[in-house]
């Protein structure tokens, strides 16, 4: 696995107003995500720019007939901005980094333009997992995310995540920043 040099800045974390704490990686441990088959080991997922951010909130709307801009004032998620631990995370950014892990040069999408499946990057996640690996710094795969948007998937090894604020979703969603 090539790695590359992440975390030292700004990160965020999209989470429901009413979760506990917002940086639990219990959620994602029970129930699986893009790097961690359910069961297997915590993830706390996050996004490099708000861009990314909203992109992953519009992914839970897909299908649904409303959208952000229904939601009732104070309900929308709220995004905790944190600094992650600086590490060489297992890259899945570059084109060299992908072919080491095994996955397209196109990710998230295949060549024919089918998106990557979670079932194909849970294996690689649990092998950079049983290395030692601290999490996996990839490309996003939200639809709508900005080009080069990026995402760091940080595996629950007892490294901290210093919060540095929070806003609420009115906030942040609609800011024009990105």
């Amino acid at each position: 696995m090539r790695h590359v040099r992440r975390g030292g800045t700004t990160y965020s974390r999209v989470a429901d107003p009413l979760w506990e704490n917002p940086l639990d990686p219990e959620y994602a441990a029970s129930s699986g995500g893009r790097w961690n088959p359910a069961g297997a080991f915590g993830v706390t997922y996050l996004n490099a720019s708000r861009g990314v951010a909203r992109a992953n909130v519009a992914r839970h709307f897909q299908g649904q007939p409303y959208g952000p801009e229904d939601l009732a004032l104070g309900t929308g998620p709220i995004l905790v901005e944190l600094v992650a631990p600086k590490a060489p995370y297992v890259d899945a950014l570059s084109n060299a980094g992908l072919r080491s892990i095994g996955l397209p040069e196109t990710y998230p999408r295949h060549r024919n333009g089918r998106r990557v499946s979670w079932s194909a990057c849970q294996p690689i996640g649990l092998r950079a997992w049983e290395a030692g690996e601290p999490g996996v710094a990839c490309r996003s795969a939200a639809l709508k995310a900005p080009a080069r948007g990026e995402e760091l998937a940080l595996f629950d090894r007892g490294s901290s995540l210093r919060v540095t604020g929070s806003r609420g979703f009115e906030d942040w969603f609609w800011a024009t920043d990105t």
